[in-house]
């Protein structure tokens, strides 16, 4: 499979904007969210993925040189456990199911290796069953689940 990983810097950032708009609309199906005026749903917070020195990263996925998707990442400095987290996650409808996020997410775990949260709301069954089966067979069972606060949350060491 032809999976690549490109980190996106300020040149793509138009590109990963258009690919949120499509994200959020798939998740309105679980959070309220409506268009505004315009047409389009509010911008996603995204600056801060292109400060330097920060700790997040946004990551586009593509496939035989097509936008697929995208990841962004965040490392937090939480004092009793810093660790990497999944902030937000989309693969095209078209091209789910084809293995192509499970081979995202191994990427971008190989990339930040260290502790791991990863969360899903509890309404997103979908999103659960994803990231336990990818987890279990990245960590080959070696990952902690707890509910908390509404949202699934597998912890690993990557």
């Amino acid at each position: 499979m032809n999976v690549a990983i490109v980190q996106v810097n300020q040149k793509y950032r138009e590109v990963l904007d258009n690919l949120m708009q499509l994200y959020i609309y798939d998740f309105s199906e679980f959070l309220d969210f409506d268009v505004e005026e315009n047409g389009k749903y509010r911008p996603y917070p995204l600056d801060d993925y292109f400060k330097e020195g920060n700790q997040q990263f946004a990551y586009l996925i593509k496939r035989e040189e097509k936008y697929v998707g995208f990841v962004l990442v965040r490392f937090i400095e939480e004092l009793e456990l810093p660790h990497y987290s999944i902030s937000e996650f989309f693969i095209l409808k078209k091209y789910r199911r084809e293995g192509l996020g499970k081979s995202a997410a191994i990427d971008v775990f190989n990339r930040h290796q260290g502790p791991w949260e990863v969360h899903q709301i509890e309404s997103n069954q979908g999103a659960q069953i994803f990231w336990k089966r990818v987890i279990n067979e990245y960590t080959k069972g070696q990952f902690e689940e707890r509910i908390e606060k509404g949202r699934k949350i597998q912890t690993f060491v990557s």
